[in-house]
């Protein structure tokens, strides 16, 4: 048994280190979150304006209204000093390794010799956010990523670096598992971990189809991607739309300096029509709008050569996809699918089998199993199968054909 942490600090007060610490409050900490500075006599009125979109979010992130009491608010210019007084300290600041790996050397000032101290980065390297510190901070220093919303999701993905304490790593998961009802994932200090790595390259294929190649309408993509294969209705454009088209920028470019070695690379990187949108600041849906866009009772979708939105077009995917959409159970609804000769079914074939072979390769280097994978996509990213789990319901033999014949590999 180990022991429960009371007292915890969230450093940055956005849209997933507000929900954190809202989670922390949620199972009975007293919680501190700071956010930078603002300008003039109120110096944490921008952290104030963070926390009350907090209160506001669609589903709650507080198990009822007395917990943001728990909370309390400061900044980093006033109050770092009272990490001194906390069990855990989370780092959740923009995803920059300067502006972390600053912070951090901060934190180490401050903190309690028996404090445990983590990052939730989505995917920079832990051992680059670390570097210069003490080996007794390195000992109580890993990677706990959490997954938006907090509450809701239920992974929680653990990266523990060469020089973290096991006991530090167990008490984590201890707690993790037990206080805060997550399924736990041990994961490798790669680029995007796992959960990340498999769950955005998966967004790819969908994104160039739809803005590269345009093959396919962004409304077409999205029918493919979302509950017809068992996975959110969000799909892929979306998804984007609510993570943030900037922050997916910032991803997708983060991982593909990261990895020059894998031999899929290219296709994280930021296609051009992504990068306009973000720079006439169309984020999604913390702006007036991404890829979709509402306008008066209609949704409206980005149009790939103008920019323009434009109402929505019909699907031309055929009547066969229409009757395979009303198949109940998803595992013969893929089946029926990966079988349809038509555009969907093609989209899909392709779509599927280079999935599953880049998710194959990439163990044991992000990995040491196909099951870790699959829990991180269905915990994560709310999938309904796991990759591997659609692998065997399509026939193992069957892909490896396929994927032999298309010229992929996946060893």
């Amino acid at each position: 048994m180990y022991k429960p942490f009371r007292t915890a600090a969230v450093l940055g007060a956005g849209i997933m280190g507000a929900q954190i610490a809202a989670h922390l409050a949620n199972v009975g900490l007293d919680v501190l979150l700071l956010d930078r500075p603002s300008e003039g006599k109120n110096k944490n009125a921008r952290g104030e304006q963070l926390f009350k979109t907090a209160l506001k979010l669609k589903p709650t992130p507080f198990f009822t209204e007395k917990i943001p009491r728990r909370i309390t608010l400061g900044n980093f210019d006033e109050d770092l000093h009272k990490l001194a007084e906390v069990d855990w300290i989370i780092e959740s600041v923009i995803e920059d390794l300067q502006i972390k790996q600053e912070l951090i050397k901060q934190v180490e000032k401050v903190a309690r010799e028996d404090a445990i101290i983590s990052t939730n980065t989505s995917g920079l390297s832990l051992k680059k956010i670390i570097a210069g510190r003490s080996d007794s901070f390195r000992r109580r220093f890993l990677g706990t990523h959490f997954f938006n919303p907090p509450r809701y999701m239920k992974l929680l993905e653990l990266i523990p670096t060469k020089d973290t304490d096991p006991q530090v790593l167990e008490r984590i998961k201890w707690f993790g598992r037990v206080h805060l009802g997550k399924g736990i994932i041990i994961a490798k200090d790669t680029p995007n971990f796992v959960g990340n790595r498999i769950g955005n390259y998966d967004l790819m294929p969908g994104i160039l189809h739809g803005l590269t190649k345009q093959d396919y309408t962004i409304e077409e993509v999205d029918f493919l991607t979302g509950p017809l294969v068992g996975r959110p209705k969000s799909a892929t454009f979306r998804t984007a739309d609510l993570v943030g088209l900037d922050t997916v920028t910032r991803i997708l470019d983060n991982v593909y300096e990261a990895i020059p070695e894998d031999e899929s690379r290219e296709i994280f990187r930021t296609p051009p029509v992504l990068r306009k949108l973000v720079e006439k600041g169309a984020l999604g849906v913390k702006s007036s709008g991404g890829f979709y866009q509402k306008q008066g009772n209609k949704i409206c979708v980005i149009n790939p050569t103008t920019l323009e939105y434009e109402p929505p077009k019909p699907l031309n995917l055929g009547e066969e996809v229409e009757k395979i959409a009303k198949i109940v159970d998803v595992k013969e609804r893929l089946r029926a699918l990966y079988q349809e000769q038509g555009r969907a079914g093609s989209f899909f074939r392709q779509t599927i089998i280079e999935m599953l072979a880049y998710s194959a390769r990439r163990i044991p280097e992000i990995a040491e199993n196909p099951a870790d994978i699959d829990r991180c996509l269905r915990w994560g990213w709310n999938w309904e199968l796991g990759l591997f789990e659609i692998w065997d319901t399509l026939g193992v033999e069957s892909v490896v054909t396929d994927m032999k014949t298309a010229g992929i590999t996946a060893v």
